[in-house]
């Protein structure tokens, strides 16, 4: 019953609104129903918004140098095989590769080097020998040209003693260019059982930091091979209490980022608490994507309870201006309205206005002073004019009065200033 007279209300105060548009005389125009909002107190903030990525701080991507097959695991902090989320050390095992082969390439290369050791000392031994040689040829010789060619020397003698000592002196020579020669084969051997060394060490893909690891990109038994590039086996964060968020500006705003400049944020996990942080850096490699330039900003911000995670997406409020915590807020609406034909007069020519309802309900200017906006509130300095006094932001369809005269209202009345409750 109650139901019915509700609606009957509301259709005989519709029916009235309509019949009192229709039945007003033919030459008197329609009034005008405003639209009012009234003025609230707080603090408007002027941002710059934009959407970014939660980056560890500092990620090292650990992979390998040579090509083999993963045998095993290490273990993290806690004993357990490392996987994603372990807690690692550096110089933490993480990975085994199969060194059956690099081991065989460590045997071969101390083999070498001991054979171009022993031709060392075979080389050095054949110096002493021939040495000795030449002084023996040296000494033969020395006689000969003493004697000379006579009864007591043949001439072929004296050639045979020349001839000797040039032999012997030219293998000195060669056996001495042979220890040189074994020298560096020993070098080179040396070297080479070095590199196997390292290869072999190269098997254990050890980590260079203390972390956790982000991510795991092989398996037990996987082939991984070290090419041109070297393979992504593992991603280690060092801090998860340090982070990052990269931000993507247009270029049409860059120019208001500055180093040092206070961040707010919000994450869709986390969508009731507010985050802060500050610009720590601008990249100057800008990215062109539909002809639109942007840069990208890090972001630094403290993790202490690790509840941002990597890899999330962070909603960025880069503050340029704040007003006073308590200053007087209007809608920018309001700002921007103005009665139709209205022309300032000459006192207020030049300065921002608002309007409100005098007591015919006809709009009145008021002169105000506008400070930091965040484009749906501005905050004003104005006279006469306090927290709940309603301003005009629009004009009412008929539509609209007629939906005010359904719920009661009279559009067409100065709307009261709603004060706050104290």
């Amino acid at each position: 019953m109650k139901k019915v007279i509700w609606i009957i209300v509301v259709l005989a105060a519709v029916g009235g609104g309509v019949w009192w548009w229709l039945s007003r005389p033919k030459g008197e125009a329609a009034p005008v129903a405003y639209k009012t909002v009234a003025l609230s107190q707080g603090q408007a903030t002027k941002t710059i918004r934009a959407t970014g990525t939660i980056e560890p701080e500092d990620l090292i991507d650990i992979g390998a140098q040579i090509t083999g097959q993963i045998m095993a695991f290490g273990t993290d902090v806690e004993g357990r095989e490392v996987d994603y989320c372990s807690v690692v050390k550096k110089g933490q095992l993480l990975a085994r590769i199969d060194d059956v082969t690099y081991k065989a390439e460590v045997t071969i290369a101390q083999a070498t080097l001991a054979s171009t050791k022993a031709q060392l000392a075979s080389a050095k031994a054949d110096v002493t020998q021939g040495t000795a040689s030449l002084r023996q040829a040296e000494r033969d010789w020395a006689r000969a040209q003493k004697l000379g060619v006579g009864a007591a020397l043949s001439q072929k003698d004296y050639d045979a003693y020349q001839s000797a000592y040039e032999i012997a002196a030219a293998n000195l020579d060669v056996t001495k260019a042979q220890v040189e020669q074994a020298n560096a084969a020993i070098a080179q051997a040396q070297a080479q059982l070095e590199k196997a060394e390292r290869n072999l060490s190269y098997c254990d893909i050890l980590s260079t930091v203390d972390g956790i690891v982000i991510d795991r990109r092989v398996n037990i038994g996987q082939t991984v091979t070290a090419s041109m590039s070297t393979p992504s086996l593992f991603l280690v964060a060092k801090d998860l209490k340090k982070i990052e968020i990269w931000v993507p500006v247009n270029e049409a705003d860059i120019g208001e980022i500055k180093v040092g400049q206070e961040v707010r944020f919000t994450v869709d996990a986390f969508p009731d608490k507010s985050f802060k942080g500050t610009v720590g850096r601008i990249r100057l490699n800008a990215s062109m994507t539909s002809n639109v330039v942007t840069y990208t900003v890090e972001v630094t911000t403290d993790n202490p309870d690790e509840l941002l995670l990597p890899y999330l997406t962070a909603n960025v409020s880069f503050v340029l201006a704040e007003s006073e915590p308590n200053a007087l807020l209007a809608p920018v609406a309001a700002t921007r309205w103005k009665p139709e034909g209205w022309t300032p007069p000459l006192e207020l020519e030049g300065k921002d206005v608002i309007f409100v309802q005098d007591e015919r309900g006809q709009p009145r200017a008021v002169p105000v002073t506008l400070g930091v906006s965040d484009d749906v509130r501005v905050a004003i300095t104005a006279e006469g004019l306090g927290p709940g006094d309603a301003v005009i932001t629009g004009t009412m369809t008929p539509i609209e009065v007629q939906q005010a005269t359904a719920a009661g209202k009279n559009p067409f009345l100065p709307q009261p200033p709603q004060r706050r409750r104290r």
